[in-house]
């Protein structure tokens, strides 16, 4: 047993039963901090992140770049809480320390932090940030003697292995919402500012992501690196390239094309073989190399869906202002899918990001009448047990009473350009706007 290991256990029991904030900070943060693997030259006390002070912050030093002393991009968060503030999950205080943490990761002077902490000796839960978006990469764990080595562990070898991707499924069980449109264009508008981007079809049955890209389906490649273990996805790739002939250079993202044997294969054959980790752990590798990997989910709760959104971080949910079902099946993944998912993966993940309306213009009254819808969709999550306000709202506040929902309108000419076989946003002026918007709005800080 290590030095460091003993002494955090042992810092852990030296704390009193309702130790305050003040004394699990003297007693057991330096032990924590050291045992994820910073120095205290490496750690700043109450760090200035432009929007509060965090109660610490820590980077590794690099060359004479002592974090301490240069305060200079943070790399990890951790907002602290005494004994006497009870942060097991889903209570009020818990909510809110995670409010404050997000508030703290998403402040001017922490855009390079890719993790944040909360912990108040007796909980602890690690959550990632990559660009605007934060999810959970741990559930929140209770700690005590027998478990904490293992914890902690756990916790830095994910700090210390930072996947690069942000893995998103675009999924709604409602079809005719433009799932598919959303994820080509944002593949497209992301490598247009300068990431690398991966995106898959998983809907073999309509295989509209292949089609409007102009890409060869797979025959049966796809299926047989998803069935056998030492097969990679790298195979089963096409390059989507488009000529910049001014520039003298080309875009370019990778698709996996859809393959025709997931189409023919029976649920039962499908089910023996892709089990619900299946695609999530064939992405292991892909994560380390892109920094998007975007999965289009077919409109349903069936095999491929549950696959997608299992191997997704978060899940991007396109609605229409106009088409009731679509914000009905939006609250229903959040409040039945997703959760599902949440449990077999028990890491917190994947989270979904707010409803967007998707493809048409909308009036006052259009848009007063959809409110209405909504308003009758969280009353009646209110009172199944869910909260979803946030998911539908996301800037309301009890100070500010905001509506907002960000729209993607211009369908015609979003939609027209798949007959192209070129994104709408390498074609049409506005199109490129209103995607890039999207991109800022839920992915780039």
């Amino acid at each position: 047993m290590s030095v460091t290991t003993d002494s955090l256990r042992e810092a852990l029991q030296s704390l009193p039963e309702n130790a305050p904030e003040a004394v699990v900070n003297d007693l057991f943060t330096p032990h924590l901090l050291r045992t994820l693997g910073f120095q205290s030259e490496e750690i700043h006390p109450e760090y200035n992140t432009g929007d509060g002070a965090v109660d610490k912050a820590a980077r590794k030093t690099t060359g004479e770049d002592v974090f301490l002393y240069t305060k200079s991009n943070p790399y990890l968060l951790l907002e602290l809480k005494g004994r006497d503030i009870n942060l097991s999950e889903d209570t009020a205080q818990y909510h809110t320390t995670v409010k404050q943490l997000k508030r703290y990761l998403l402040a001017p002077n922490c855009q390079t932090v890719q993790w944040g902490i909360i912990t108040n000796s007796c909980h602890i839960q690690l959550f990632r940030k990559h660009g605007k978006v934060i999810f959970p990469a741990t559930k929140c764990l209770s700690l005590d003697a027998d478990n904490i080595d293992n914890v902690v562990a756990s916790i830095r070898q994910k700090i210390e292995k930072t996947t690069k991707a942000l893995t998103v499924a675009v999924y709604n069980n409602k079809g005719g919402v433009g799932k598919t449109t959303t994820t080509v264009n944002l593949a497209a508008i992301l490598t247009f500012l300068g990431k690398k981007v991966l995106a898959i079809d998983f809907d073999p049955n309509q295989q509209d992501l292949t089609s409007s890209l102009g890409l060869p389906l797979n025959k049966g490649s796809f299926f047989e690196a998803l069935k056998e273990r030492n097969l990679e996805l790298q195979s089963t790739l096409h390059p989507y390239k488009l000529p910049l002939k001014k520039l003298n250079t080309e875009l370019r993202f990778d698709v996996i094309p859809a393959d025709q044997e997931l189409t023919e294969a029976p649920e039962n054959i499908l089910r023996n073989h892709l089990k619900s980790d299946t695609l999530h752990r064939k992405l292991e590798s892909s994560r380390q190399e892109y920094d998007y990997i975007l999965i289009d989910a077919p409109p349903n709760w069936r095999i491929f869906s549950q696959l997608a959104v299992y191997a997704a971080d978060v899940v991007l949910i396109p609605t229409k202002h106009n088409n009731l079902f679509s914000l009905e099946n939006a609250a229903m993944a959040m409040k039945k899918f997703i959760p599902e998912v949440q449990a077999k993966k028990a890491d917190g993940s994947p989270i979904p990001l707010p409803i967007f309306f998707n493809g048409e213009k909308i009036t006052p009254s259009q848009l007063a009448v959809a409110q209405q819808e909504i308003n009758n969709i969280l009353k009646t999550a209110k009172k199944e047990g869910f909260d979803l306000l946030s998911y539908f709202y996301p800037r309301y506040t009890n100070a500010r009473r905001d509506l907002h929902i960000h729209e993607v309108p211009s369908y015609a000419n979003i939609a027209g350009s798949a007959f192209s076989r070129i994104p709408a946003v390498y074609r049409d002026r506005s199109a490129h706007d209103y995607y890039k918007n999207l991109a800022k709005e839920y992915f780039l800080q």
